[in-house]
Parts: structure tokens; sequence; C-alpha cells
């Protein structure tokens, strides 16, 4: 742990916004009795852009609250029972996921619906500055886990674990880029040359879907917790010192196309080239494979067919670009907690370039 005192956005706070921990204290006192001991303190844990998410502690244990963005919801994006629902179902299988504790949708208690689960310890990895330290083998260690734990994910069988109606997974990708771009119209407020073409572009090249399966939606190295997969003291350069021990932010979750969550990953495993960037990547990291690695082992454990990926890659280039731009429109209403905000709504324009060339070159 670093020594000095934390800045005030990582101190544990009695009124953290967004979280009215009263209410939680008396709520978890009538649903878990005996969860919590000594008063509630908590704060933002930094890094998401969209649900909120809270370190909870009673001065002995912790847990992880998470709730909706404040002010401006789009319908369906931030669903608190579905994302608590893909969790509990696969703490039963190989996909590493935090265990559930309590479910709200009374809205009168916090004032949003809200899930709490278990303190998993772990680091999200976020730039490749970050990675460095690890060094090559325990960067491209921890990268290529990031696509096995993937592979294990595609192959949980929905029905088995009691997700058979999680969704639809017939025209997914019609009803994908639909979504998407609903969304883009409902958060825009300014030009954005070219995202209309990429639109169009995308619908016009649609690829047929593999076999469905659970799909993550945000899947990145972002959203993963890495530990010492031994006991405490154990951490090392030795092999097997690192693993991913939880899939965070499942909010984006259903039943769909697999292939768009390797999309994503080599989206994200593709150098940005942007400096300073709020939006993670960690490519440039010493030991970091390449994107074609990525998708060779994930072809070669999975058995899916990856010709048809720049499509999806470009669908992400396109997904992104809508997120950050409802993310830049929430700032502009002021509606956003955490730093790095203010540079969001620069990077839309990068985004569309990006998909418009990946789907050229494709």
């Amino acid at each position: 742990m670093s020594k000095g005192t934390p800045p005030p956005q990582d101190r544990d706070r009695e009124d953290p916004p967004g979280l009215d921990l009263a209410r939680l204290r008396e709520h978890l006192d009538r649903e878990r009795p005996g969860l919590a001991g000594g008063p509630l303190l908590a704060r933002v844990i930094e890094g998401g852009r969209s649900n909120l998410t809270y370190r909870v502690t009673d001065g002995t244990a912790s847990w992880v609250v998470r709730r909706p963005p404040l002010g401006h919801v789009l319908a369906t994006a931030h669903d608190m029972r579905r994302e608590h629902r893909v969790i509990s179902a696969l703490h039963r299988t190989p996909v590493p996921v935090p265990e559930t504790l309590l479910l709200c949708e009374d809205e009168s208690v916090i004032g949003a619906p809200f899930y709490v689960m278990e303190l998993v310890e772990g680091t999200p990895y976020r730039t490749a500055a970050q990675l460095a330290p690890l060094g090559p083998e325990r960067t491209r260690a921890v990268v290529l886990s990031l696509v096995d734990t993937l592979v294990e994910l595609h192959a949980v069988d929905p029905e088995a674990v009691g997700l058979g109606d999680f969704g639809r997974p017939d025209g997914f990708l019609e009803r994908q880029l639909r979504r998407w771009g609903k969304q883009l119209a409902a958060s825009k407020n300014r030009e954005l040359p070219g995202i209309d073409a990429l639109h169009e572009a995308l619908g016009r090249a649609l690829p047929t879907s593999p076999a469905p399966s659970v799909v993550h939606g945000d899947y990145r190295l972002d959203n993963v917790l890495i530990g010492p997969s031994g006991p405490p003291g154990t951490h090392g350069p030795q092999e097997g010192a690192d693993t991913l021990k939880a899939v965070l932010d499942w909010e984006m979750s259903t039943l769909g196309d697999p292939l768009t969550d390797l999309g994503l990953l080599v989206m994200y495993s593709t150098d940005l080239d942007l400096p300073q960037s709020p939006v993670s990547t960690t490519s440039g990291a010493p030991g970091h494979p390449a994107p074609a690695e990525l998708v060779e082992r994930y072809a070669a454990r999975s058995g899916r067919d990856t010709s048809a990926l720049p499509w999806y890659t470009a669908f992400a280039w396109f997904k992104l670009a809508v997120i950050l731009e409802g993310i830049h429109y929430r700032f502009t209403l002021g509606q956003t907690v955490g730093a790095g905000f203010d540079r969001i709504g620069e990077l839309v324009p990068v985004f569309i370039d990006r998909g418009l060339t990946t789907l050229k070159e494709g």
C-alpha cells in the first residue's frame, strides 16, 4: 500500500455521491442481518465510465455496491437486475466472478436500483505503464489468460446455468446495430462526421453469426482483476503467480454472437496512439501479444471461424464511439463523477475514423 494521505476521491467517506449510506445500512440490516458490523464508509472506485461502483466497508469487512450513473440514463443500458442475474449464474461455472449478496430494485432506498457483491482483491490493469512492471513474460501470460477466460465464458451452456432466456440470439447483430443507433440518437447533441456512414456500412456487410453464447459486451483487461494465484506473500515472477481473479462490469451482457466480445478485445489490444487518453489501453506494454495472436489463440481453443473478425472489430469501434458520446453528453450536463470526462468528447471522431478504416481494410 502507498504511504501518505490518499487524494479525496480515494478516501472512505460518509457521503459518497449517489450512495446514501444510512439508507443502505438500514436495508442491509433488514435483508442481510449481521452482514455489516460498524458504521459504513464508502468511496467511488475510479475507472468506470458508466455504472457507479463503490467500495463499502464497516471497518472490518468490505463489499462492492453497483448502481446506475447519476442523471441521464439510457433505457436497458444500466439494468442492475440483469447484471446481478448473470453474475449469480456464472458463479457456478469456471468463469471467475464475484459472489452476489443482495439485489435491491426499490429505488426509494438510495434513489436507484443497486446490488451488493463480494469484494475481490486484484488489479485492473488499465494502461501499458501499469502493466510494464510485470515484465514481458508475466504481461504476456496475463493477456493470454484474458483470451482463455473468454473461451471459457463462450463455452458456458446458457440453459444449464439458467440463462436460456437471457437474450434473443436470432437477429442479434441487426438488433445491436439498431440499438446503438438509437443510443447515439439519444445522446448526440453535435455533428459527428462519418458516424452515420460507418453505421450504414456495417449494416450492409453483416456477417453470419456462429452459434450463440453468453457474451460479456465490454470484455477487456480493464474489466478484470488480476492477482496472485497462491497465498499472500507468494506473488513473484514465477510461472503461475498471476491469475485472473474476477471478470467485472457485466452491464452489457446478453445471449448473442460471441465474436462481438472478441472484436472488442482486439480493438482494445490495438495501439490507439492517443497519449494521456482517458480510454484505457495496455497494448504498448512489453510482452503484450499482438491482436493477431489473440485471435489465433481464441480460434484454436474455441474452434470458431474468425475470418469475419474485421467486421466485428469495426463494430467495436462504432460501439465505443457511441458510448463515449453518451459519456460526453452526460459530462456536458454535469452528471458525471470522477476525473477525465472533460477529454472524452475529443476521442469520438478518432473512434469513428478507426471503424471506417478497419471495415475498408477487412
